[in-house]
């Protein structure tokens, strides 16, 4: 890619240059560790110490890179701080999906090492997606192949069967966890073969908690019957919390079973170092011989080394020989490209046919040609010949007998039934057998329908559940009868057969068919659904399912397009729940009950929390469900073997790309010049012809940037910030290069050819209606720029609105104007203001707009401050609930009136409680003095409170005054290295703040007092 100074900024080498700095750095350090820490809030006062994207940086490598046993504290650290910084980086409606993208750009910037050049287009396009704005969010989405989803987060998606790298999987549980959320799914079963240990489920589980997910654990345990192992995946379930969760596998009989499991397990994985012994002393020779490469000898040692914390498998043997052979042949290829050129044709196509071969080479071609039982017949499997006098007694257990010993591990439980391989009279069978203990049936497994290994009777299968669901006699006993009848049928062509052994069982389930329809009844038989994923196959389907009537309406059309659904329908309905807003405030309390009282006011009485219900699944092969694959599928394999390199054009970089102070100024270049040429080829006079494009920009200028300010605080915003930090240049100059296509539309086609000369109508004829249509026509290109541009269609119509709304304050201006001129005796007074006609209107639109714009910017801004102060409070609360605990004795809130005595007695409670205390003062202070809308959003919040809380919240503040220990703690490293900028912040501004603080709560107190006073004096007069 050609550099040149016309493209990228300043800023994008710097977060290059930040993301170089810190993938650099060690990770141990507790200079970086700190940035890190769950008590700093992204808003607050580490801003002043490290970047957003410093801090994001880092916390994406740190996870990224602890993949050892051990660290689940350090990625679960990184994995919070990750989440946080992506969602505060978010100011826009689109919140969730925009820290989507941003964890998604930000994993793919610290991977992209040693392309510089790559690094800087992701660093541009990390910059571009942290603005919010829809149409990039959205094109983001597309280009990593993301679906949008809600912003109420209320999507069905899901995937019932994944796979970390404690089993096979390549991930750890907090980066499974991470990307599961980037990809949008909020309900994720997590299986580990035979066992489990604590601590990857206390890893699993807070990595669930962070990122509110709902997370299933499942054992996958084997079970024989008629001669076969079947699979079972068994979820506990039905406990109070998550520590009640972990204590449950910490128990001595759960704990004895999952040993016994381990020797299961033990045994089994006998086999794949019997296969890797059979490698040494066959396979290798073979690929030597048939590459032309020197196969190295397999270590059992590097080969654990290579597993690391997972559970030793067939695929981590092939990818293990993978990566040993990969570097291997790449040398092979150069040498064979060497001998290429003079290579007779015979021997070229020799060549040829070879590097082709070698560069579809991997894991899965490994195991099929080599590591596959049918390869190695000199190897007995231990789960198909069970003579072995060594076999667990667990492998001899039946799927009855499993359950039963689960059922007395713990009475709650999911139990899965696998579908791979099993036919109908299997699954019939087991259901009988099992007496109900298997609740869930896995209809669909991506990996077994790429693989083939699906069940050949899935749809009766079905067919089956369904009737047992819904209690349906009749049909049972129709699947029943067919099933008869089809072994019937295999036997008839047979003399002599002996009684089929199944077809009596089945017979036997005939006739007791309504203790079978028993088992179901109160809990009906559920299905399941999943991928199987591992993270490391490049021909299976990445994690992830949706269900695509619960997302958003325009990404339906776009899944359906570009994305494989199953054959699988599920039946969902929509339900909304209305809880009744409640208040502190007793007017607030009043007006919510009367909203409720009447007619179409439960909106405004009523919280709404949407979300969706799944009934049931029906599968009907062969035929599109209604549930979409979240992930990807290589159907080629290519190592990058080839015999011929092609020289790689530079690639052209993108104009979005461009300098963003050179992209600014020609966007108001190619907006201004429409707008300059419609006033200066069609009017006379100087003033209009040559500065009314100056006039028109002003306005829409003055504005931007009224409206900004206005909604960032306007006149009360905090001394510390300056008038252009709230203005967005970019915003602006989007907003100056669509208006200047609204010249022409409205000056020339609209107002002069169409109205003035076509239909006569104009300043002097009808005023009124000159203003209305010139008003609708720039609400309907205002309306179609705003949606070309991907703004949400409520923003988009409600400009069309606020057009509207300009036509009385049009007239109303035409008329002063008007009147002005003819005070002052200028003479053609209507063909002054018919000239301004289009200037007017724009003067007009835009007064409307700054109002309602500025709303939109306060209120956006009103919505981020209620979330800081919403998570810091809830900080601040829990800290006081363990003060309480500490402190039984004490009563807080009598120690609160006197700040002295409530710093004694925090300087006694510990360090860590101390320093918990200072960071959310400290936080709340920069909140204060830097955060657009704080005080405003702190107000409106404090008259909200209780007065316990409120007294708390004040009396906690106090703490700023300890500036001795609050200093030490900058200088211990808090925030990092960098501490200069805000320990000076921190000791100029504190005191301050304080006194602001003091004098609202005084005013808020005042004016309950003298509320309660009405409500009592009210009150006693309603009671004579």
């Amino acid at each position: 890619m050609k550099r040149s100074r016309f493209f990228f900024d300043k800023r994008d080498y710097e977060l290059l240059a930040i993301v170089r700095d810190v993938l650099e750095r060690d990770p141990s350090l507790q200079e970086t560790r700190t940035l890190l820490g769950a008590q700093l809030h992204p808003h607050g006062i580490k801003e002043m110490a490290a970047s957003s994207g410093l801090r994001i940086a880092y916390a994406a490598i740190h996870l990224l890179g602890s993949l050892q046993k051990g660290q689940a504290g350090q990625r679960l650290d990184a994995l919070r701080s990750l989440y946080a910084e992506a969602l505060s980086r978010a100011h826009s409606t689109l919140r969730k999906n925009t820290a989507r993208v941003l964890l998604q750009i930000m994993k793919e910037l610290v991977r992209a090492e040693g392309d510089d050049a790559r690094r800087l287009v992701l660093a541009r396009d990390f910059r571009a997606a942290a603005s919010g704005k829809p149409r990039i969010i959205k094109n983001e989405l597309a280009k990593y192949h993301l679906l949008e989803m809600p912003e109420e987060w209320n999507q069905i998606a899901f995937d019932h069967h994944v796979h970390d790298f404690n089993t096979k999987g390549r991930k750890s549980p907090t980066h499974l966890i991470m990307d599961a959320w980037i990809k949008g799914i909020r309900t994720l079963t997590v299986v580990y073969y035979n066992y489990v240990r604590p601590e990857v489920v206390s890893e699993l589980l807070e990595a669930a908690s962070i990122m509110n997910m709902k997370v299933r654990i499942g054992i996958e345990l084997p079970a024989l019957f008629r001669g076969k192992y079947i699979q079972i995946v068994w979820a506990p379930r039905g406990f109070t919390d998550q520590q009640d969760f972990i204590n449950f596998f910490s128990k001595m009989p759960v704990r004895e079973f999952f040993k016994e499991q381990e020797r299961v397990f033990a045994y089994q994985q006998r086999y794949v170092f019997e296969t890797l012994d059979v490698f040494n002393t066959r396979h290798r020779k073979d690929i030597s011989d048939l590459y032309g490469i020197d196969c190295p000898m397999l270590d059992r040692e590097g080969f654990l080394d290579f597993v690391g914390v997972g559970q030793v498998s067939m695929y981590h043997l092939a990818k293990y020989i993978y990566t040993l052979i990969m570097p291997l042949m790449h040398r092979r290829v150069e040498e064979l490209r060497a001998a290429y050129s003079d290579a007779d044709e015979e021997e070229r196509n020799r060549i040829s046919t070879l590097v082709a071969e070698m560069n579809c080479i991997d894991s899965e071609t490994i195991i099929a040609r080599r590591l596959a039982p049918r390869n190695n017949p000199e190897i007995r499997d231990p789960l198909v010949h069970r003579e072995d006098p060594d076999l667990p007694s667990l492998l001899g257990l039946s799927p009855n007998e499993l359950l039963t010993m689960l059922a007395h591990l713990h009475s709650g439980y999911r139990a899965t039934l696998k579908l791979t391989d099993l036919s109908i009279v299997d699954v019939l069978e087991l259901l009988y057998d099992c007496k109900g203990m298997i609740t869930h049936l896995e209809i669909f497994n991506l990996k077994d329908v790429t693989e083939g290994k699906i069940s050949p009777d899935l749809e009766i299968i079905n067919e089956l559940q369904l009737a047992l669901n819904h209690g349906n006699v009749v049909e049972l006993k129709r699947i029943v009868h067919a099933i008869i009848e089809k072994i019937d049928g295999k036997l008839a062509g047979r003399s002599n057969a002996p009684v089929d052994s199944r077809k009596v069982r089945l017979v036997e389930i005939l006739f007791d068919i309504e203790t079978l329809q028993s088992y179901y009844r109160d809990l009906s038989l559920k299905s399941r659904i999943g991928s199987d994923s591992t993270g490391r196959s490049r021909h299976l389907y990445g994690m992830g399912l949706v269900i695509t009537e619960t997302v958003p309406a325009l990404e339906r059309g776009k899944e359906r397009r570009s994305r494989e659904r199953i054959p699988v329908t599920a039946t969902v309905h929509k339900r909304i729940t209305f809880i009744p807003k409640t208040s502190f405030m007793g007017f607030a309390q009043v007006w919510y009950r009367i909203m409720r009282l009447l007619p179409g006011g439960v909106w405004l009485g009523y919280t709404t929390i949407k979300d969706w219900v799944v009934r049931d699944y029906a599968l009907h092969p062969g035929t599109q469900g209604n549930i979409t694959i979240l992930g990807g599928i290589q159907k080629e394999c290519d190592n990058g073997l080839v015999l011929e390199k092609t020289e790689k054009e530079p690639e052209r970089i993108p104009c979005r790309y461009l300098n963003s102070g050179l992209r600014n100024v020609l966007k108001v270049l190619i907006g201004f010049v429409p707008a300059f040429l419609t006033f200066a080829l069609t009017k006379d006079w100087w003033l209009l012809a040559y500065c009314g494009a100056f006039i028109w920009f002003g306005i829409t200028g003055f504005r931007n940037i009224l409206q900004s300010v206005l909604g960032g605080g306007g006149l009360i915003r905090s001394p510390l910030l300056r008038w252009n930090s709230y203005v967005s240049w970019d915003r602006i100059t989007d907003s100056l290069f669509f208006t200047g296509f609204s010249v022409p539309l409205l000056d020339y086609l609209v107002k002069s050819l169409l109205l003035d000369k076509a239909l006569g109508i104009n300043t002097t004829t009808s005023p009124l209606m000159l203003y209305s249509i010139m008003a609708l026509a720039n609400g309907l290109y205002i309306t179609s720029h705003n949606l070309f541009r991907g703004l949400p269609k409520s923003a988009a119509f409600g400009n069309f609105f606020r057009s509207i709304l300009s036509i009385p304050l049009a007239v109303a201006f035409n008329a002063i104007v008007g009147g002005m001129l003819t005070l002052a005796d200028v003479p053609g007074v209507n063909l002054i203001l018919q000239r301004w006609a289009a200037v007017i209107s724009k003067a007009a639109s835009d007064c409307v707009a700054g109002v309602i714009e500025g709303l939109a910017d306060r209120g956006n801004n009103m919505r981020m401050r209620f979330l800081d102060y919403k998570e810091k409070l809830n900080q601040l609360f829990e800290t006081f609930s363990c003060l309480e605990l500490q402190c039984p004795e004490v009563d807080l809130l009598e120690v609160l009136k006197s700040p002295k005595e409530f710093l004694c007695l925090i300087s006694t409670q510990g360090k860590e409680l101390e320093t918990l205390l200072y960071v959310h003062a400290l936080d709340f202070l920069y909140f204060w003095m830097y955060q657009p809308r704080s005080r405003s959003m702190l107000k409106r919040l404090m008259r909200t409170m209780s007065p316990h809380e409120r007294r708390i919240f004040v009396g906690s503040q106090k703490i700023l005054l300890r500036k001795r220990e609050i200093s030490q703690i900058f200088l211990d490293g808090l925030v990092g290295r960098h501490f200069s900028k805000p320990l000076a912040f921190y000791l100029d501004r504190s005191g301050e703040y304080l006194d602001s603080l003091s004098r609202m709560n005084r005013k808020i107190e005042e004016a309950r007092t003298r509320r309660k006073g009405r409500f009592g004096f009210v009150s006693a007069m309603l009671s004579r």
